[in-house]
């Protein structure tokens, strides 16, 4: 499904450094979920430490995503390619559809 006379090349330009901050505030959401739960975490309410430790990660796990992804499309770029780079391009494309796949013998 990919057109032939592409102009556009995507450029990906994510680092290490655009998704620390985020890994960090979420490893302190844990940190703290997992204290909540030392701090609940007696012969009589060991069902509330579990159920504090379950609904921090189900209700931070959704923001998480939604801040990777959103840091990735905000990192996607789309950049034109010159027309001697996009004709050499198209002359290897048809070159490589007429080549015929190899095939074994025996």
């Amino acid at each position: 499904m990919e057109r032939e006379n592409s102009n556009y090349k995507m450029i990906c330009t994510l680092t290490f450094g655009d998704i620390y901050p985020q890994i960090i505030i979420w490893l302190i959401v844990i940190f703290i979920s997992l204290a909540t739960t030392l701090a609940l975490w007696s012969s009589t309410r060991q069902i509330y430490a579990l159920a504090t430790v379950g609904i921090i990660l189900v209700l931070s796990l959704p923001f998480l995503l939604f801040a990777f992804v959103t840091t990735l499309l905000n990192n996607i770029e789309f950049a034109p390619i010159e027309e001697e780079t996009a004709k050499s391009k198209s002359s290897s494309n048809r070159a490589k559809s007429n080549q015929k796949p190899a095939q074994a013998t025996g």
